[in-house]
């Protein structure tokens, strides 16, 4: 009888060695991801919310606002590149030159077909055990926002937004962003 193989989990010395090709990669639970480029649809979404998250949060001085691809580093072996990072002022420390060496605020994730599945199951596990308080994903397609809250036993829907909403945040109370512009 044969013995199982055992996987050995590639670590960030391994992430940081990968070719800067043009491709996303990520790192989680040690298995190495690589992600399409996104549609011209994400991309304008993706700018539009940047645009008014930038306009509201960090022209203000409450948060930094960031945009793929950069790194968020959660440890050895969970190193993820989401579409957007909301890191409040408050706790700017955790941008380095490097990355975004922690659990930020806020992260929004953008789907696509290719991640659609990871963004909603792997990735909402992910970024709930290392305490990330909002997760947003964006759904560009069908024009809306689900914001999940962290609770005890990992993420609640906080809110349901469409294109008729306005995106809050109780992170950043003073936030709002009318999203009929941001589907449009």
């Amino acid at each position: 009888m044969s013995e199982p193989v055992r996987r050995i989990p590639m670590t960030i010395a391994e992430y940081r060695l990968l070719p800067d090709d043009g491709r996303r990669w990520e790192l989680v639970e040690g298995d190495f991801l690589v992600t399409p480029a996104p549609s011209p649809r994400h991309q304008k979404v993706s700018r539009r919310l940047q645009y008014d998250l930038m306009t509201q949060l960090e022209r203000t001085g409450l948060a930094e606002v960031i945009d793929a691809p950069v790194d968020v580093v959660f440890d050895e072996l969970n190193v993820v590149e989401p579409d957007l990072v909301i890191v409040s002022s408050a706790r700017a420390s955790i941008i380095t030159d490097r990355a975004v060496e922690g659990a930020p605020e806020v992260l929004v994730e953008i789907l696509s077909p290719s991640t659609a599945d990871r963004d909603r199951h792997l990735k909402r596990r992910l970024y709930a055990r290392f305490g990330v308080r909002e997760y947003w994903i964006v759904d560009p397609r069908l024009g809306f926002i689900e914001a999940y809250r962290l609770g005890q036993d990992g993420y609640d829907l906080r809110a349901r937004y469409d294109r008729a909403s306005t995106l809050t945040c109780p992170e950043f109370p003073d936030l709002r962003i009318e999203l009929g512009p941001i589907f449009a």
